[in-house]
Formats: structure tokens, C-alpha cells, sequence
């Protein structure tokens, strides 16, 4: 990919997270193909090249320091892709919060100290997440609590309410996150912080997923961009140029990659109610 040695990756170091199957995996290889110098970090092995593969559970704290530590001999670490999330099916609401908010918000603010002033981090949400400014009050008083083990207690004080289904509220986590910690990362050294909401993916997630959705619910979302489910790669692409040093003004932000989605129910062009068994516009 000589013509796009623009974006700014070729010869620069970069983490990804989920770099074995899925976003992650195109992400890994995308910035490969781009030039970079990837390190993958999963709970299993990847199948696409890599200088160094790095195996993590990000449920497990004590593994995501060790880890963030054997990164910095890597440093300086240009760009950081948290791309690693699941669903609560496969171990619980939880585990689910802890791998997809905790571990990773823990992975990035171990890893930080290794960035480059500069740097950029970009990371996966979802559009599971749109409703979070009803639920900002809740997130801000989860986003008070740095120490990852002060985070999980407070969550299993009342997982009804703080954990729900592990999925939604952590991704909605996600988001206030990034909207928060960027403008600090910024004013201290420069370090860009943006999310991006995929809509239903073409993955081993959304496959496994699809078996506990309702019959019909995922031939029924609206595609309007592509008429059809976006893949893996088609969701790495928006992540990998939202992050580019192109991007320079842009922190903070949460870009829904969703196939218009979102903008859609908020300004009612879709109705969402075909979500509850109804019909969509």
C-alpha cells in the first residue's frame, strides 16, 4: 500500500488489542500491509504477521499491567487500537464489563506512559451505545473510579442497574470515556483519543450473537450505505483513518460507523420499534 504511506503508519509501532479474530484482526492487518510495526495482544494466537505477539485476557488485571509492561520495551508506541470486546454470552454480563471497559481502560492508561507525545488511540464502541446521555449521571460517577479493582466492586454493588446486559453499558462506558480522558491526554501530550460505533458486523461475534436475537432481527436492521451487513474490514478502515495523524484536530469523538443507523432514529428517518417486533421505515 505504497500510494497511502500518507496516513502515516509505515514504520511507526502500534498496539492492537483483538488483534486475533474479527475488527482486530483487519485492523493487525491493514497496518501491516500500511508499513507498522504491529504487536498483538489477545487471549489467542493471531493469524496475521506481527513483531511480537503478546497473550492477554484483559479480565485479568495483573495480565494487562504485565503486558503494558513488556510493551514499553517497544517504545516509543505511536498509535494504540483497542479493537478487543465481546459479549455477555460467553462469560456473563461481568466479564464482559471487564474486558470491554475496566480491562481496556486499564491496558490504555498502563500503556500510556510508552506513547509518544503525538499519539493516537482509537477504539471500538457501538451504536449499542447511542442512548448513554440518559445514563451519563451512572457513567460519570463509574468513570470517577480509576482502579480497576474499586471499578468491579462497585459494578457487583449492583449489577441490575451498573452492569445490565455487560454489553450496552460498557460500550456506553467506552464513550464517555473517550469524551472525557481525551481533553486531559490532549492538553498534556498531544494524544489524540477517538472511538468509533459499528452497527452489526459480519464477525465470529456477530455469528454467535445472532443465535441469541430474535428470529429475523438482524435481516430486519436497515443498511441503508451498503444494503447488506457490514465486514470486518469495512469497520477497520473507518478506525484506521480516524486515527491517522491526518485526523490532527479531531480527539474526542465518537463516529458511528453504522450505515446511518443512529442518525436515523435520532432525527426519526428510522423507526426503531422493528427492535421490539415492529416495522422499520
Amino acid at each position: 500500500m505504497q500510494h497511502l504511506d500518507g496516513l502515516g503508519y509505515r514504520g511507526k509501532t502500534v498496539a492492537v488489542t483483538g488483534g486475533a479474530s474479527g475488527m482486530g484482526e483487519q485492523v493487525a492487518r491493514i497496518l501491516g500491509e500500511l508499513g507498522a510495526k504491529v504487536h498483538i495482544v489477545d487471549i489467542q494466537a493471531p493469524r496475521v504477521a506481527c513483531e511480537r505477539f503478546h497473550r492477554c485476557d484483559l479480565a485479568d488485571f495483573s495480565a494487562v499491567r504485565a503486558t503494558a509492561e513488556a510493551l514499553k520495551a517497544a517504545a516509543p508506541i505511536h498509535f494504540l487500537f483497542p479493537c478487543a470486546g465481546l459479549a455477555p454470552h460467553v462469560k456473563g454480563p461481568m466479564y464482559c464489563m471487564r474486558v470491554n471497559y475496566i480491562g481496556t481502560r486499564l491496558f490504555v492508561d498502563s500503556v500510556t506512559p510508552a506513547l509518544a507525545d503525538g499519539a493516537g488511540i482509537a477504539l471500538i464502541s457501538s451504536d449499542a451505545a447511542l442512548g448513554w446521555q440518559k445514563n451519563l449521571v451512572q457513567c460519570l460517577e463509574m468513570l470517577a473510579i480509576s482502579d480497576p479493582d474499586a471499578a468491579h466492586a462497585w459494578c457487583e454493588a449492583d449489577p441490575a442497574h451498573r452492569v445490565r446486559d455487560g454489553y450496552t453499558s460498557s460500550k456506553e462506558m467506552l464513550v464517555v470515556w473517550v469524551q472525557h480522558a481525551a481533553v486531559r491526554l490532549g492538553n498534556e501530550r498531544r494524544i489524540r483519543l477517538n472511538a468509533i460505533g459499528p452497527c452489526p458486523t459480519k464477525t465470529a461475534f456477530m455469528d454467535a450473537q445472532a443465535e441469541k436475537l430474535p428470529k429475523g432481527f438482524l435481516e430486519t436492521w436497515p443498511y441503508p450505505s451498503l444494503g447488506r451487513m457490514a465486514t470486518a474490514e469495512e469497520q477497520a478502515w473507518p478506525l484506521i483513518l480516524l486515527n491517522s495523524p491526518l485526523n490532527a484536530a479531531v480527539t474526542g469523538a465518537f463516529l458511528y460507523t453504522d450505515q446511518g443507523f443512529a442518525s436515523g432514529v435520532c432525527t426519526g428517518a428510522l423507526d426503531a420499534s422493528f427492535m421490539m417486533g415492529g416495522h422499520r421505515a
